[in-house]
């Protein structure tokens, strides 16, 4: 009989109940048992749902307070030196300082590095190794979960990163290559499943989503190592899982696995089934993931029932489970919550509790026939057409105007080294200038003034007069803290993807749909389900008024169309190539605008640039080929005076220098200081010959970083770049930060910019 499951769950809370727990705990307003109460409860009423929707196979430990990789991290008792560690049990301390560094009673270490999870807007803390590296069982996080649901009456299939993909998403720091640590690591595995099958456990599973990624010989003989080694270990059944693409070359590979159930993601790669189909032993079991985990659309049953009905077909009902994509951690929690959005829109939304209710009525079409879920295969089809036929989905105007600037016309009027000349000239900026990335600390009142404007209990005339007291207020603390170029704050916006799509046509906003970016952190991206539009200027009043307040340059500040794509949830009804170009189309009037208002400085972020690669390096020129005219198209238009600036988050740079170069920004600034100015080596080797902003202190951790260390991650900066390319800001927005510790930091990040330029004031 086919069995319906899931990968992972959302973790954070239907009213996100666990950020506001664990930011309690941080702030010291709990105890650590209140924490893990919430926490518990949370994995109870999770585990429910899934009981509820009529699931056949349970999982635990897909719960986390930070990413499921840095659990991995404390199981297996991977914590870097700096952190003190004295080596028995990883406790909860210890965890978060890695997650955010520790500043206090005589403790100062920065977090770990952190990066994207694969192609998501998700991040994970990357795991450390270095020269004789130890792994030991050394949390019980993944047993007393398995435990606790247990005791509750569900037998669950635990969580876990599979061994291979554990040592590629981490660095080893003296040199080596992470897999120089698999014959050490095998044996902590393999004493975490001895662990688990003492427990009682029947079934594993172990995530390898580099299965999709391009592998070389060494990587795939590392997966028929590790995985003989488990097979050896224990008598569980082991499910490994294939999220976010095609297994294509590495398909021989994954099927050659000792193993007991294999998942592929049938949602981005419909065409890989036939040839899993036909690659797959007996009597290996397959789940397909035709339910999409990463997108908030409905599900084409009709489709998808095709796809399960020709797996069971070729290996046997009982082979065959039906599933997501990937973990439902990707989505929010229920789309009938969304009772104020259109009818006509919410018809065409699924969110995790409706994937789940689609996996169920799949697996039942297949076993009991398509007869039993006749009404759903309806409603779904019913679904699909509205969409296609919507009068809410196309915009004449724009789809004209995509003709008349197409893409590959977009640019700047002169080269670099001819706009730098032009923009100085006009700035008078510095050696070494001074900034920030945009965004000022969203302070409780200022959540509270636009909470009440929101709910209309505070009018608009109040609400503005409220956010320029903001914007004064934050103009002048930047001058008085002798920064060279300022920004308005960002007072009015409470997300930089959310706040430029409630102002744009052709997007549509939840009001509950929250999912996880990174520890705390949550995002409700709005949803594009049609073409964009900007109907009137967005960013351009109150960009004016910052810039009224001054005679230093203010930034004018916007998300760019990749970003604004990327941590969207995205139309599915056209390539994401066209919707980046629409909104590149919008931005650009933006710009224009700003530019003629008296803005010097525009900001374009796009900190996902890097993010939206595709994992297969066989389609990175495509998605260069939009994505970098997107951004140029943005600021086509504007003048050689105006200086075009973007930001960008973790990543890793050496995959996309030469498409940072195309973009042609003036300045670029980016998020170094976890890896310590590491991520710089990228534009040093590549002779970036643009400006560069790179972040010197983490705004991701509560630590403020003395004035040495900041000249210290300068004059490294400056090993691998000239000193006149360099500025320096903070890697990222300060909106989550408090008053005091920034205002400490800037002022330490201006000083030590003054004593640089004495030091490099020659060269």
């Amino acid at each position: 009989m086919a069995k319906a499951t899931i990968l992972g769950f959302p973790r954070i809370g239907r009213d996100r109940e666990l950020k506001f727990a664990t930011e309690d705990f941080w702030k010291e307003k709990i105890p650590e048992d209140d924490l893990m109460r919430t926490a518990a409860a949370l994995r109870a009423a999770h585990q429910s749902q899934q009981k509820k929707a009529g699931l056949d196979l349970y999982i635990s430990n897909d719960f986390s307070f930070y990413d499921q990789v840095l659990d991995m991290s404390a199981l297996l008792g991977v914590v870097p030196v700096r952190y003190g560690w004295g080596g028995g049990r990883v406790d909860l301390a210890t965890y978060f300082a890695m997650a955010r560094g520790a500043q206090r009673s005589g403790i100062d270490v920065p977090a770990a590095e952190m990066t994207k999870w694969f192609d998501t807007n998700y991040h994970y803390i990357v795991p450390e190794f270095g020269k004789g590296q130890k792994f030991k069982l050394s949390c019980e996080k993944v047993f007393r979960e398995y435990r606790e649901a247990k005791e509750r009456g569900l037998e669950t299939r635990p969580v876990l990163i599979g061994p291979v993909s554990y040592l590629l998403l981490g660095k080893d720091y003296d040199g080596g290559h992470p897999l120089d640590h698999l014959e050490a690591l095998l044996p902590a595995y393999a004493d975490v499943m001895k662990r688990l099958e003492a427990e009682g456990v029947k079934w594993v599973q172990l995530d390898e989503p580099f299965l999709v990624m391009d592998l070389d010989a060494r990587a795939k003989e590392a997966y028929g190592k590790a995985y003989a080694a488990l097979r050896a270990a224990t008598t569980i059944k082991l499910f490994v899982t294939t999220p976010f693409g095609k297994l294509e070359d590495n398909l021989s590979t994954a099927v050659a696995l000792p193993i007991d159930a294999l998942h592929i993601d049938a949602a981005l790669g419909a065409d890989q089934v036939d040839d899993v189909l036909n690659a797959l032993p007996a009597p290996m079991i397959l789940a397909l993931g035709v339910v999409n985990g990463r997108n908030i659309w409905r599900n084409n049953l009709e489709s998808s029932l095709q796809l399960l009905e020709k797996a069971a077909a070729k290996i046997g009902m009982d082979r065959v489970w039906v599933t997501s994509s990937c973990s439902l951690l990707h989505v929010p929690y229920d789309a009938a919550r969304e009772t104020a959005m259109k009818p006509a829109l919410r018809q065409w939304l699924a969110f995790a509790q409706q994937k789940m209710d689609e996996i169920v009525a799949l697996k039942r079409g297949l076993t009991e026939g398509r007869e039993a879920i006749a009404a759903a295969l309806l409603a779904s089809a019913q679904a699909v057409e509205s969409r296609k036929a919507s009068s809410l989905i196309h915009e004449t105007s724009v789809q004209e105007r995509m003709v008349e600037q197409p893409l590959v016309e977009a640019g700047r009027q002169s080269p670099f080294e001819r706009r730098r000349p032009l923009q100085q000239a006009v700035l008078g900026l510095p050696l070494f200038p001074t900034t920030t990335i945009g965004s000022f600390p969203q302070t409780i009142e200022v959540r509270r003034k636009r909470a009440e404007h929101r709910k209309g209990s505070l009018d608009q005339a109040a609400y503005d007069s409220f956010v320029k007291e903001q914007i004064a207020a934050c103009i002048k603390f930047q001058e008085s803290a002798g920064l060279d170029v300022l920004v308005h704050g960002e007072f009015e916006r409470n997300d930089m993807v959310e706040f430029f799509g409630e102002k744009l046509k052709g997007f549509v906003f939840t009001e509950h749909g929250w999912v996880q970016s990174y520890g705390s952190r949550g995002v409700k991206p709005p949803v594009i389900y049609g073409d964009v539009l900007r109907a009137e200027p967005m960013t351009v009043e109150l960009a004016r008024y910052a810039q009224s307040l001054t005679d230093k340059p203010v930034k004018g500040m916007l998300t760019g169309p990749v970003t604004i794509l990327q941590w969207s949830f995205v139309r599915d009804d056209q390539p994401r190539s066209q919707t980046a170009h629409q909104i590149a189309l919008a931005l650009q009037d933006e710009v224009l605008e700003l530019e003629a208002a008296g803005l010097k400085i525009i900001q374009i972020d796009e900190p996902a640039f890097r993010e939206g690669l595709p994992l297969r390096r066989s389609a990175w020129k495509d998605y260069f080929a939009w994505a970098v005219q997107a951004f140029r198209m943005a600021s086509t238009g504007v003048h050689d005076e105006t200086q075009i600036h973007t930001h960008m988050c973790y990543s890793d740079f050496n995959d996309i220098i030469a498409s940072i170069k195309e973009l042609d920004a003036d300045v670029i600034s980016i998020e170094t200081s976890r890896s310590q100015m590491e991520l710089l080596e990228a534009f040093a080797t590549y002779k970036y010959p643009n400006q560069i902003g790179p972040g010197v202190y983490d705004i991701h951790s509560p630590r403020v970083p003395p004035e040495d260390e900041i000249m210290r991650l300068v004059i490294k900066a400056c090993e691998r770049l000239e000193p006149w390319q360099v500025w320096i800001n903070p890697d990222c927005g300060l909106k989550t930060r408090d008053w005091p510790e920034t205002r400490l930091a800037l002022s330490r990040m201006v000083v030590a910019a003054k004593a640089l330029r004495g030091k490099y004031g020659n060269a």
